[in-house]
């Protein structure tokens, strides 16, 4: 005898195997933030190309670029075309350098 699954219930079941992976976004305390937010503001005042790891529908994702604009009063800020909102940038991955220019006596 030969078992049929019915289409709702193949739904069903991916639905039930999506909810599994889900990911909890994870809450960032304050220093954590500060940090964020001093990576941004170099890589904005450098215009540094950064690897920006956020969380967005139950997953984490990675996305690289340049910031192109910052709202402060919708608070999100773009990046390659994309728009992030504060509180789902989780973390800046790309290293930063600063070289500071000194001249000898």
């Amino acid at each position: 005898m030969e078992s049929l699954i019915m289409p709702e219930h193949i739904e069903m079941l991916q639905e039930i195997w999506e909810e599994q992976n889900h990911k909890e976004k994870p809450i960032l305390d304050e220093q954590q933030q500060e940090e964020i937010n001093t990576k941004l503001l170099m890589a904005i005042v450098n215009d540094l190309t950064v690897e920006l790891k956020y969380f967005d529908k139950h997953d984490f994702y990675k996305v690289k670029g340049k910031f192109s604009s910052i709202n402060k009063q919708n608070k999100y800020r773009s990046i390659a075309g994309q728009c992030f909102p504060f509180e789902c940038i989780m973390d800046i991955l790309k290293k930063f350098y600063i070289y500071i220019k000194t001249t000898s006596p």
